[in-house]
């Protein structure tokens, strides 16, 4: 049903709904809450927590007051709670000196600050007090936006469409519900958007997660099943190009390096098809190993094709190749095919990729489109696995005749997840880092000292070093408790000299603007760049020296640690800053595991010995495999789970033919015909 059917919602809005990817009732109630806001009585602000998501009640006195600082207003006025004085402090919002009137009662919402005696608050939300009244103790859902369309819109049309959409087929057999004492697919839907309190929101989590895993795994048991069966249908023999070029590099491989390239040779020499995972911490040389393999698919006459997840990455990967096999006189001729190729210039690549005159093929997502024909592909490789679904890997993959496959990932995953999760693949680990890197130094520190982070940051920009800032949030009000992307820019560009370039980039920008900021950064004609994590999978910039995270409580330590891998990768001595804005002991220990170790895998190990039942209420923590609601580390125990389900429903009925599963039958072939992934990208 389309989502023109609920009131209010008409062929624009619709068309907002449709950048969230959302054009049906059924895709909208699968559309989860990334948050929930409990709102809390308004307190005194010398009885709240410094630092603390707080309301206050007061009343403006004096005047409100706008002024325009580097191409931005700074709007500014006090309150008077009680016996208290609060300066309030908004960026870009003038309006506000129209809409708020001195002497009437207002409830402020937002972090609290102290600054000396003053107490300052920052983009707060404001509310008239019988609008906050409505809202107390309440479980408000919370919905990633998109521009023109607020949480509250989308809250609004959910609220329609749970009443429309028939959930009550429910795929999942009776007896697991059963033994695990599950909600219905119905009850569960309903209490993740609009729970009746925190423990049925814990109850239709762990449904929707199992779900999720269960699903998950049941097609990678599919696909193993299939693989195993493979013979090798580009049988290769090994090469002495790939020998020169190792004894040719100004460095030696590693042990693991080693060990790991000679599974590979021993894959594409062997009878059956390879399907192999490296696993390997940021910087251990999965690169090199790659351009290893294509080297060797390219000298046996075939061709082989290395997929990034973004353009920056993909071109950064094949100019690396490029100059290596000018370096070394390498038998191989590489193309690079992205989104942003001109239409002329993408009719020649399809050309020479059909006709076989390129032997090596790096690009990004276009690699799968229709139009690219190849002439022999035998290999495949994705960069940074973690960033693709299962069905981008296999749209690759078919674009040759049940070819070699090899896939790459710098998520530090405990080979106990990592087993479960990439059951379809051999799984090898790269687990030394080169000799030649210095360790990257760390600290946890609370908000209290982001003014010297500021000063240190300086110092090193006016060094001529480069640095990243990382926030949680695109733009503000979103969560009024967590740093965001724009709001923070223009907070930066306050407190560092007019000279230092400041920029910032996040997942909403166009694929064009992100490319040129990117590239902009790695030409350092951007000294500081704010950022989500979208630079997670970013480029190559040994000058980038220092790594400031926001909110690092808000992360999982395997996140942390990648973000932590885009510095560190020159000569000069890197930094990274986690600041918290939780003093709890507990999450502390947590990101002190990070001051402990550069080691992602020890890392990883921690961050699942210590996560727990995880905070329902703050955002994602995982940074890794893309599940929509599932965390790999908070849920292992769920993940653990639906695994032994569906290893025990396979062993009793592989081809899912019996009456009792006829609904998961159906909910599959569905689900293959329609091209779903089950893992978001």
């Amino acid at each position: 049903m389309k989502l023109t059917a609920l009131k209010g919602v008409g062929e624009k809005t619709a068309g907002l709904f449709e950048k969230l990817n959302i054009t049906t009732l059924e895709q909208l109630v699968r559309y989860y809450p990334r948050d929930y806001e409990q709102f809390s009585a308004p307190v005194a602000p010398k009885e709240a927590g410094e630092e603390a998501l707080v309301a206050v009640a007061g009343q403006i006195y004096g005047n409100i007051a706008t002024r325009h600082v580097r191409g931005m207003s700074v709007t500014t006025f006090r309150v008077r709670c009680g016996d208290d004085e609060l300066q309030m402090t908004y960026f870009n919002m003038p309006y506000l000196k129209n809409s708020l009137k001195p002497n009437t009662p207002y409830i402020f919402r937002g972090v609290l600050h102290k600054k000396g005696t003053r107490f300052v608050m920052e983009q707060a939300k404001v509310y008239k007090p019988e609008e906050y009244a409505k809202m107390l103790d309440r479980m408000l859902p919370v919905y990633s936006t998109t521009k023109g369309l607020s949480s509250h819109a989308i809250t609004r049309a959910m609220e329609q469409a749970i009443e429309r959409v028939d959930l009550s087929a429910d795929y999942l057999p009776a007896e697991i519900k059963e033994k695990q004492g599950f909600y219905s697919l119905e009850e569960a839907v309903r209490q993740m958007h609009f729970p009746s309190g925190k423990q049925q929101l814990i109850q239709a989590r762990q449904r929707l997660v199992f779900d999720e895993f269960f699903l998950f795994i049941l097609m990678i048991r599919k696909m193993r099943d299939t693989n195993q069966a493979m013979p090798n249908r580009f049988p290769m023999i090994e090469v002495a190009d790939t020998g020169r070029l190792i004894e040719s590099l100004p460095y030696r491989l590693t042990a693991a390096q080693q060990k790991v390239w000679g599974e590979i040779q021993a894959d594409l020499t062997s009878a059956h098809t390879m399907n192999r995972l490296i696993q390997g911490d940021v910087g251990s040389g999965k690169t090199i190993l790659a351009f290893l393999a294509l080297l060797m698919c390219a000298a046996n006459g075939y061709q082989g094709a290395m997929m990034a997840p973004t353009e920056v990455l993909a071109r950064q990967h094949y100019e690396t190749f490029v100059k290596l096999a000018r370096q070394y006189s390498l038998p191989v001729r590489a193309i690079l095919l992205t989104g942003s190729v001109t239409a002329a210039s993408r009719l020649k690549i399809y050309e020479q990729i059909e006709n076989g005159t390129a032997n090596i093929i790096f690009g990004t997502h276009a690699l799968i489109q229709d139009k690219v024909c190849y002439h022999n592909l035998a290999l495949v490789i994705t960069d940074e696995q973690h960033r693709f679904g299962v069905r981008q890997r296999e749209s690759l993959a078919r674009k040759g005749n049940t070819v070699h496959v090899l896939v790459m990932s710098a998520t530090p995953i405990p080979r106990t997840l990592a087993i479960i999760l990439y059951g379809d693949l051999h799984i090898s680990v790269l687990d030394e880092l080169p000799a030649n890197r210095l360790p990257v130094k760390n600290c946890v520190v609370n908000a209290s000292y982001r003014d010297k982070a500021y000063r240190f940051i300086q110092k090193e920009a006016e060094a001529g070093r480069q640095i990243y800032v990382i926030c949680p949030m695109v733009e503000e009000g979103e969560m009024e408790d967590l740093e965001d992307v724009v709001s923070y820019t223009a907070k930066l560009k306050q407190a560092l000299p007019p000279e230092i370039q400041i920029a910032f980039l996040h997942g909403k920008m166009k694929a064009a603007e992100k490319n040129r900021i990117m590239e902009d950064f790695a030409a350092h004609r951007i000294d500081v760049l704010v950022s989500t994590t979208v630079i997670e999978v970013g480029i190559n910039v040994p000058n980038a020296t220092v790594m400031m995270v926001e909110n690092a409580e808000r992360f999982g330590l395997a996140q942390l640690h990648q973000l932590r891998g885009r510095v560190g990768r020159g000569k000069e001595q890197s930094y990274c800053i986690f600041v918290s804005k939780s003093d709890k002991p507990e999450t502390m220990k947590r990101l002190r595991i990070l001051n402990q170790s550069n080691d992602g895998f020890y890392i990883a190990g921690q961050d699942l010995k210590l996560r727990g039942p995880g905070d329902l209420f703050g955002i994602r923590q995982s940074g890794d495999l893309r599940f929509v609601l599932g965390d790999i580390f908070q849920d292992a125990a769920l993940l653990q789970c639906a695994c032994e389900w569906a290893d025990q429903i396979l062993a009793k009925d592989s081809g899912l033919q019996s009456a009792e599963y006829a609904g998961l039958r159906e909910f599959l072939e569905q689900s293959g015909r329609n091209e779903v992934d089950f893992r978001s990208i």
